[in-house]
């Protein structure tokens, strides 16, 4: 193919086809669309020229045919911490991949609980085709919103509700089975420091946590003592902790993610408390805020990439009007680390 005819086709446009083949720019649109009524002869003559010619509908005029934006909304919380910046970063990594590969865009809304304005104005401006939500609450308003205006979501992060569709990490497995691994050592008194319990995920967390320690119980087979702090989200709070759990020689600390986690190991260290030595330490989410601390950290890891892609590619299919899942669970994989 020339330089010249390369260009014709690059530059083709549904009135160009339609001329060429003696049918209307409707029929060539709804060929394009795979909806309104034509003839399947018709429609066959059609997508063959445009594979013969390279041609690829613009964007604008392809969602205009199908009454679509090609966006996607991406919804944020804006009181996401610096730390927790790396679980957005690979989630949208991995929601853009897909996005792209489909013809999709990605339009970010930066929402809190208690102001949603910026999805509303999204919503009532029709600039998106259907919403990923990157955080699940207990009194979660964002899902509230859009559940009443009827749009398609999808939520990464596990809910209690069922009309919801939702994906996530198996976090209740994964702080189970590494919560068993320490008790199997005989830790003796064990302390797990939380984060809000207003969202869903350390919700889960503890549980798995609980459930660890419940298990443990009921075997029988070495004495140990459990404390359990929620809605910790300071230093200061970490360090008050801290400095009871070593009145009661605690002997292994789990945090609920790799902030707290690095709060506790900070103010062990400054108190020159030696790691796994003296206290063992855990936590059940690894990020690369952990990843320069010695000893290196026991930790949880999950792909937050694939976790995303698999969230897009779940919206997109409930566009398309497929069934999907009402709630999927992905793997991990648990590091055991100096630090225990």
């Amino acid at each position: 193919m020339t330089e010249d005819k390369k260009t014709e086709d690059k530059n083709l446009t549904i009135n160009d086809i339609a001329d060429a083949l003696g049918v209307s720019k409707t029929t060539v649109s709804r060929a394009i669309s795979g909806k309104g009524r034509i003839g399947e002869e018709t429609r066959a003559r059609v997508l063959q020229y445009i594979e013969a010619h390279n041609y690829r509908p613009n964007v604008i005029a392809k969602g205009l045919a199908q009454s679509r934006t090609y966006n996607i909304g991406l919804v944020i919380p804006g009181d996401y911490n610096i730390v927790e910046l790396p679980f957005f970063q690979n989630c949208m990594l991995g929601i853009s991949k897909i996005a792209s590969s489909l013809d999709y865009d990605v339009l970010v809304s930066i929402v809190t609980a208690e102001d949603i304005s910026r999805l509303q104005r999204v919503v009532v401006n029709h600039k998106v085709d259907g919403f990923i939500l990157t955080r699940t609450l207990v009194e979660d308003a964002p899902a509230e919103y859009l559940k009443k205006t009827g749009i398609p979501f999808v939520a990464i992060g596990s809910t209690m509700d069922d009309s919801i569709v939702w994906i996530d990490n198996d976090h209740q497995k994964a702080c189970r089975e590494l919560t068993e691994r320490l008790l199997a050592q005989n830790v003796g008194k064990i302390a797990l420091i939380g984060g809000s319990r207003a969202h869903m995920v350390n919700r889960y967390r503890v549980k798995g946590f609980l459930e660890a320690c419940q298990a443990f119980e009921a075997k029988g087979d070495a004495a140990f003592e459990k404390y359990v702090f929620s809605d910790v989200e300071s230093l200061e709070a970490v360090e008050e902790i801290i400095e009871k759990m070593l009145q009661e020689e605690v002997r292994c600390i789990i945090s609920t993610d790799d902030y707290l986690c690095g709060c506790v190991l900070n103010c062990l260290q400054q108190k020159k408390i030696r790691v796994p030595e003296q206290i063992k330490v855990a936590s059940f989410y690894n990020s690369s805020f952990l990843e320069n601390y010695i000893p290196s950290v026991t930790s949880i890891r999950f792909d937050m990439e694939e976790l995303g892609k698999m969230t897009c590619r779940t919206l997109l299919k409930i566009i398309e009007g497929e069934a999907v899942p009402g709630k999927t669970l992905l793997g991990y994989r648990i590091s055991m680390r100096e630090s225990t």
